[in-house]
């Protein structure tokens, strides 16, 4: 069997009580460990679970997904994925190929981010499409995101924006050279996505948001340090969180005065924040 087991959004202890069980006699435990990172090292996974674990980096679950699969047929193999098996469509792919050599699945789901964002006090079922926000760099500046953004918009919906994370990546010189040395891990901030969606909005002028929309910056959601801040698109541009992992939610016009006081708690400026509302989103 493969087991695909999720580990919640902060630390080792996360984990479901169901899916430990699966770790603790699997014959080989993969942690993969690109599309997201748990706030604590590979070796307090390891100390807590009682079993070694192999690191899954995109290479070896993209391209080596057979030997992940390997024996699978005859044992148990544990996968385990930060948050829920199922937020990234990546894990889809190494499910069909099991399926393809005959090999049983099972997932074990847990919180995930999709989720866990409800510590923000906005309503999930007022939430749209999720979108993803990556390094933009002096060549490359996708804007794919605005438009799904847009479409949130049109009905009122908050957009939950997920920040690009960058581990084990190549330089595109060493790419090009076939050298495997790899680029420090970088994490997108809040302050980085929302300085992104501004420049965005001031290169297409289509007035999805503005400097003034609300939003609410999210950092270590489900961890006993995590973090929130409410305020201006342009307020979090300049905002520090600390350490990853950072997400950011927009605020869609079909917001709940109960939802307002929430996030009023979490306001860098509460007269601002007041005042905004009144303009704004009083009357939605």
């Amino acid at each position: 069997m493969l087991y695909l087991v999720g580990l919640g959004l902060a630390d080792e202890t996360d984990i479901t009580v169901r899916g430990l069980e699966v770790v603790k006699k699997a014959e080989r435990v993969y942690l993969e460990a690109y599309t997201s990172i748990l706030l604590v090292e590979k070796e307090k996974l390891e100390a807590f679970y009682g079993r070694p674990v192999i690191v899954a980096d995109r290479e070896l679950v993209e391209s080596g997904s057979d030997d992940i699969l390997a024996g699978a047929d005859k044992a148990d193999v544990a996968f385990l994925v930060v948050g829920d098996p199922f937020g990234a469509t990546t894990h889809t792919d190494l499910v069909l190929r099991a399926r393809e050599l005959g090999i049983e699945t099972k997932n074990i789901p847990n919180a995930s981010i999709m989720s866990g964002i409800g510590c923000t006090g906005l309503q999930l079922y007022n939430f749209g499409q999720t979108v993803s926000m990556v390094f933009f760099t002096e060549t490359w500046k996708p804007s794919s995101f605005y438009d799904r953004i847009k479409e949130n918009a049109q009905i009122g919906l908050h957009t939950l924006v997920l920040l690009d994370i960058k581990v084990k990546e190549q330089s595109l010189e060493n790419m090009a050279r076939g050298r495997k040395i790899y680029e420090p891990p970088r994490y997108m901030t809040v302050a980085q996505c929302a300085s992104q969606m501004l420049e965005i909005e001031e290169e297409r002028q289509e007035g999805v948001y503005t400097p003034d929309s609300l939003a609410v910056g999210a950092a270590r959601v489900g961890a006993p340090d995590q973090k929130l801040v409410a305020g201006t698109l342009k307020e979090l541009s300049e905002v520090e969180m600390g350490k990853p992992l950072h997400s950011l939610v927009l605020l869609g016009k079909r917001v709940h005065d109960l939802e307002r006081d929430y996030i009023r708690e979490f306001a860098l400026d509460k007269a601002a924040f007041d005042a905004n509302w009144a303009k704004s989103y009083a009357s939605s």
